[in-house]
């Protein structure tokens, strides 16, 4: 017979367990981890994209922490007595001082400097393709419309922060940048001169700009992008993962891999692959080497001056508008730099929206966390691709002189080229893209009717030949027919029951042809039915 000690009652819990006891009764850490811990996450290859850009965000803070140690935001006058020779005895300002120091005398600075600027580059890259996926596949709609804005101010603030980013090290590359924002600033009307001389402190350079762009650069922007960070994962954490069709996959369930232990251990050796890609990257391919540009000279443009690729678009805008200019009472309006100014903020804002546009035009208000397969989507998709294309053109556009030396072609030849294509490319992809995806679903119509092409010709007895087809497996009939289809809104009778005349909005109208453009019967091929499907299987009508 055993008995109970007062040694055994009073034997104390391990340490590491009595302080997990106590912060659980005073944070509830144990009640909410047994609630969210086993969450399940479904698994896609597409869906490590959101991942690549937390990873290249948590990069770019751990390693910006470690430049901040190091480098000066002042443009005072120093003269350079480092250890690269070229530029030793020249006057230049302390922040580009800094950075020489950095790249040359702090151990690894050069590494991260570089790592940072990599992990920025990934990181816009990153947000551009997940948004990409986001849109392709119809996960922006009810009821993650919010995030989608959140990922997309995400996205605008990168771009931004980028921008500042690069200006710090008062180089003649990034001066040159600098000097080209300041003259698009300058082009608003009344009040551009006002906001040249509050940004810069002065006439161009001034003395404070490096100043201003590191405190946004540093606490700002970045603020503000972790918290839209940390809302964007709350919200995915909340409203669950969007998951593709597939069997036992409905609106109301999730199939996929827990949160901890396998979710978890995935995405922990993912972000060490991400950081070590980018690390190698960072060390064999050189970026913004500063010390062959020379610091900033307001009286000195260098060639080949390009801004970071997520700035293309704009800078495109620019270069390719002609040069063109009016005189309104005493006052020069620079058409030139107006218009791609109007343009760039107009084609964001068009983005920002579009789950809102797409919304109002199907009328649908229900949720939906299934994703789409982009063929089913035809003229979405073409919208998609198509601002892709304008995107890569103005690209191209940002990029004129470099096309030029590089392929010995004519500057003048690539702008007109961007010019007529930046109208042309579009409609192009647009056509050639909403072909495609109703061809896709073609296909997609005959293999469920039909089966799978097996390759296995086999002769009939009166001669003929045929190809053997396989017939699908339940799971790939249900994710080719999963889908559904929206039929396109149409405008009511001219008149009530009683009679009367309807008046309808010219919104209204505007819906309804919109809604033709993307649900009619020229833009989504009709799903085959069952009753179609058992004729076809019975062996009526075919061999």
């Amino acid at each position: 017979m055993s008995t109970v000690t007062d040694t055994d009652t009073t034997k104390k819990a391990p340490a590491g367990e009595r302080v997990a006891d106590w912060a659980d009764g005073r944070l509830g850490i144990y009640t909410l981890a047994k609630a969210n811990m086993r969450k399940i996450f479904p698994d896609h290859w597409s869906f490590m994209l959101g991942e690549i850009c937390l990873y290249s965000f948590l990069i770019i803070i751990l390693t910006g922490v470690y430049l901040t140690m190091f480098f000066h935001p002042s443009m005072n006058e120093v003269e350079y007595v480092g250890p690269y020779v070229p530029l030793q005895g020249q006057l230049m300002s302390e922040a580009f001082n800094s950075t020489m120091h950095i790249s040359f005398e702090v151990r690894g600075g050069l590494l991260i400097r570089q790592i940072h600027h990599w992990a920025a580059l990934i990181f816009l890259a990153g947000m551009f393709v997940h948004m990409m996926r986001v849109f392709f596949t119809g996960s922006f709609r009810k009821p993650r419309e919010i995030n989608w804005l959140f990922g997309f101010l995400l996205f605008f603030l990168g771009m931004f922060t980028g921008f500042t980013g690069y200006s710090l090290p008062d180089d003649l590359l990034s001066g040159t940048g600098v000097r080209f924002m300041q003259g698009a600033i300058l082009s608003v009307p009344i009040v551009g001169t006002y906001l040249s001389m509050f940004l810069f402190g002065g006439e161009f350079p001034g003395g404070d700009f490096v100043a201003r762009f590191y405190s946004a650069h540093v606490l700002l922007l970045p603020g503000i992008m972790l918290g839209l960070m940390v809302a964007h994962l709350i919200l995915v954490f909340f409203h669950k993962h969007t998951q593709f069709a597939g069997p036992g996959r409905t609106n109301n369930n999730v199939v996929g891999m827990p949160l901890l232990p396998v979710y978890m251990a995935k995405a922990g050796g993912f972000f060490f692959l991400v950081f070590g890609v980018i690390s190698v990257i960072a060390a064999i391919a050189s970026i913004n080497p500063i010390w062959a540009i020379g610091p900033y000279r307001p009286d000195q443009v260098g060639t080949g001056a390009q801004p970071d690729w997520y700035m293309g678009f704009a800078e495109g805008l620019i270069r390719v508008m002609p040069g063109w200019e009016i005189n309104l009472w005493g006052h020069t309006l620079v058409l030139g730099v107006m218009i791609p100014l109007a343009i760039f903020p107009a084609v964001l804002a068009a983005i920002a929206v579009y789950p809102f546009i797409e919304s109002w035009i199907t009328g649908d208000k229900r949720e939906h966390h299934i994703a789409q397969r982009p063929r089913n989507a035809p003229t979405r998709t073409a919208f998609g691709v198509a601002w892709i294309t304008a995107y890569m053109i103005m690209l191209v556009g940002g990029g004129n002189d470099i096309w030029a030396t590089h392929f010995h072609l004519s500057i003048n030849a690539i702008t007109w080229f961007v010019r007529i294509f930046f109208f042309a490319g579009p409609v192009i992809a647009f056509i050639v893209t909403k072909r495609i995806c109703l061809g896709l679903q073609r296909r997609d119509k005959d293999k469920v009717l039909h089966g799978r092409e097996s390759g296995i010709i086999k002769r009939l007895p009166h001669g003929e030949f045929v190809e053997v087809h396989e017939p699908l497996s339940q799971g790939e009939l249900y994710r080719l027919t999963a889908h559904e289809q929206y039929e396109a809104a149409e405008l009511p009778p001219a008149v009530d029951e009683n009679g009367v005349a309807r008046k309808v909005s010219g919104l209204e109208k505007l819906r309804v042809k919109l809604s033709k453009g993307y649900y009619g019967d020229d833009s989504q091929i009709a799903k085959p039915t069952a009753e179609e499907y058992k004729e076809i299987q019975s062996g009526h009508g075919h061999h």
